[in-house]
């Protein structure tokens, strides 16, 4: 049976918000990025100074979903900066 019915202390925006916050006061260019038809890209887009990471945002301990792991995988091997976030302390060391 899931635990889904359980409350996570930490949810998803609780980490992406103060990133992106953390991000743009630190000269990133910060965007949401969708991309219909091609389900599984990594959620927000970060750019400086010539550097582009991708981010995908999850609740603590959260793992991605099978398509998003292809996904990302296809993006590393054609040389893209992949990253799974879920916490902040990540998140800092990253967009520092």
């Amino acid at each position: 049976m899931s635990d889904d019915y359980l409350i996570d202390p930490m949810l998803e925006r609780e980490v992406e918000r103060p990133a992106k916050e953390y991000a743009r006061k630190r000269g990133w260019w910060v965007a949401k990025f969708v991309s219909p038809g091609l389900k599984g890209v990594p959620d927000d887009v970060f750019i400086r100074n010539g550097r582009v990471i991708w981010i995908e945002f999850k609740r603590p301990g959260k793992p991605l979903r099978l398509q998003q792991e292809k996904r990302v995988r296809e993006m590393r091997e054609h040389g893209a900066e992949v990253y799974l976030i879920d916490n902040l302390a990540d998140a800092f060391e990253i967009l520092r």
